[in-house]
């Protein structure tokens, strides 16, 4: 018998202004699984990622984690998730580094852990310096370089390649390979195809 999906979701269904924005969505994801989310701007995209955090009730459907039902267990469901939304949730005077330093309140960070992940997504030289100074791009690999510091097992991502260059977009791919080859398990937007093995797309209808 195989292992429960690590998150999974029945008839999922969303309204905003009693209009349906989405019904009857399913779908598992388990260690090693990488789910793209398609779907045109307005199709409800964003709105599916906030209710698998939990930010957003549905008007219908179920969530499970680890094969049990999500509400009875959310402080460890989120205990265990990292969400990158739209804005990088920097502070702009900081550098990167002490962006990553600073997030050392919500859990333990140590140096080299820190440079790794910077390194790994092609920030080595602008460690160092403001993020008020850089662009859009280097502040959304920033945001980015936190993922691989939060130990977290399920990572959601919305549109994580906003603004990345091409390079960038291969130093992302690469840190979700690593993710991935390590048993965690990625939820993420974009109208992008990624360069990853075995990724699976739910396309709402909008």
């Amino acid at each position: 018998m195989s292992p429960a999906p690590l998150l999974e979701f029945r008839d999922l269904a969303f309204e905003r202004n009693d209009v349906p924005l989405f019904t009857g969505l399913c779908g598992a994801v388990r260690s090693g699984d990488i789910l793209q989310i398609l779907g045109a701007n307005g199709a409800g995209k964003t709105t599916l990622l906030r209710v698998l955090t939990t930010a957003l009730t549905p008007a219908a459907g179920s969530l499970n984690w680890r094969g049990r039902p999500l509400p009875g267990q959310r402080s460890r469901y989120l205990a265990e998730l990292a969400f990158i939304g739209h804005t990088p949730g920097l502070k702009r005077a900081l550098s990167p580094r002490e962006n990553l330093h600073w997030l050392g309140g919500l859990f333990p960070l140590h140096r080299e852990r820190m440079d790794a992940a910077l390194a790994m997504l092609g920030l080595g030289e602008w460690a160092d310096i403001p993020c008020a100074q850089l662009s859009a791009g280097l502040l959304r690999r920033v945001a980015l370089a936190r993922l691989p510091l939060s130990g977290a097992t399920l990572w959601i991502l919305d549109e994580p390649l906003t603004a990345i260059d091409r390079d960038g977009t291969a130093q992302v791919e690469e840190l979700l390979r690593r993710h991935q080859a390590d048993g965690g398990a990625v939820v993420f937007s974009s109208h992008q195809a990624l360069a990853l093995p075995g990724v699976r797309q739910l396309a709402l209808a909008g």
